[in-house]
């Protein structure tokens, strides 16, 4: 991972005595805790202090997070805002403690207590029933008498995608998943981003945001592209995902809000729930299910891939999405139930049906030590969030939807939501 970019101070106000002491604690963290801070756009001098700091105990930010819950309890009044704050500190504080009591990283009933710190969310393990039937779904779409797993990876070959041929792909579909996103959501005055083709990561793309309304978007070519997959990818980090929420997060909250905790970025916090939530979902605005033949055909053909594959690379788009959720499991039965590497990649294979190379890839990034416990936040967000949005009729989605972009929620605050009727969307509960 990068260094966080730092913002202009002439783009934000200046901070309130919470936000204050919130940005100076998240980057006093990051320093003990390197990657901990995803990305910093707020006023450049609180970095320059903390740069210029000694480093400070372990002990002593968990206990400087616990104060500044307490202030925010007392201080805040508006309900979303002090609901945020105060699961992003919880959150800290454990974090802080893990890395103090546990350099090496937890494991067992730690390990899952952490996790649930992080994000203020428990991570459900998948019945093995849901993958057995995921499997048979997929032996009838491709048919035939080798092991389903040869079939898939040959399936899988058939949609990759040549890297020479990727640049001028990824530039339209973030084009075209651009205009639908200002359609339906509306674009910040100047927004914009960069995408870059890159190697030697644990994860698929990755959103660097730099604040300005500008991000830098980076997709890992370690392992083939399939066509399928890419359209995910991008929708993800860029229209409607990662992009577009930060930048309307900064345009809304930060800017007009006032509201300088959005500054900075956290990994293994709360709101990485929602964020990585909203990105999984966002696929459903940029591609809806009545244009998504029509994009693939289109795809296809520019990938220099048999269109005549459309139908059956839409029918498998589903149980490859559910077979993906096996990563929770995976991620428990390596951090909590103590299986050793070798044995979570053979399940991964089998269960999964991953090739061996993508499984050892999905245990890189669970076996991480900054992302061993953010593994979750895709399925587990994605499901919270998605039952929160089908609760509203699905002319009511988008703008439902578009709340996740602009308003400070926790997951607290959506499960809160998700316990009384819903309001009319296109305001603030």
């Amino acid at each position: 991972m990068t260094e966080p970019g730092v913002g202009g101070e002439h783009m934000v106000p200046s901070p309130d005595g919470i936000a204050t002491d919130y940005l100076l604690l998240a980057l006093r963290l990051d320093q003990r805790l390197p990657g901990f801070v995803d990305g910093y756009f707020g006023p450049a001098a609180l970095k320059a202090q903390v740069d210029l700091e000694p480093l400070r105990p372990l002990a002593r930010l968990a206990a400087d997070a616990a104060t500044l819950a307490a202030r925010v309890s007392e201080e805040v009044d508006e309900p979303l805002r002090q609901a945020w704050l105060t699961a992003q500190l919880r959150s800290i504080e454990a974090n802080a403690l893990a890395v103090d009591q546990a350099p090496e990283g937890l494991s067992g009933p730690a390990y899952l207590d952490l996790v649930k710190r992080s994000f203020d969310w428990s991570p459900a393990r998948r019945p093995e029933e849901l993958f057995s039937a995921v499997r048979n779904e997929i032996d009838k779409l491709l048919p035939g008498p080798e092991p389903l797993v040869e079939r898939l990876a040959a399936w899988d070959a058939r949609l990759t995608i040549s890297v020479e041929r990727l640049p001028p792909i990824v530039e339209w579909l973030v084009e075209r998943f651009r205009e639908r996103a200002r359609a339906t959501f509306g674009l910040p005055s100047g927004e914009g981003l960069r995408v870059s083709l890159v190697r030697d990561q644990p994860w698929a793309g990755y959103n660097w945001y730099d604040g300005r309304l500008q991000s830098r978007v980076d997709l890992n070519i370690d392992l083939p592209i399939r066509a399928p997959e890419l359209v995910s990818v991008v929708a993800h980090e860029t229209y409607p995902g990662h992009h577009l929420e930060h930048a309307w997060k900064e345009a809304q909250l930060v800017g007009s809000g006032h509201r300088l905790e959005c500054s900075v970025l956290l990994l293994n916090t709360p709101e990485c729930l929602i964020s990585e939530g909203l990105a999984d979902l966002g696929r459903r605005f940029a591609v809806p299910d009545e244009l998504e033949a029509e994009l693939f055909e289109e795809l296809f053909e520019r990938a220099g891939i048999g269109t005549g594959l459309v139908p059956t690379a839409i029918a498998l788009r589903g149980p490859r999405a559910i077979l993906g959720e096996f990563a929770v499991n995976a991620a428990l039965r390596r951090h909590v139930d103590g299986a050793d590497h070798a044995t979570v990649r053979d399940e991964l294979e089998q269960i999964a049906l991953m090739s061996p190379e993508r499984a050892e890839k999905r245990l890189e990034f669970i076996e991480n030590p900054l992302m061993r416990t953010y593994i979750y936040v895709y399925s587990e967000g994605e499901a919270l969030l998605g039952r929160w949005l089908d609760a509203v009729g699905a002319h009511d989605q988008a703008a439902r939807f578009r709340r996740l972009l602009v308003e400070q929620l926790s997951p607290a605050a959506i499960v809160a939501e998700l316990s009384v009727p819903p309001a009319l969307d296109g305001s603030s509960n």
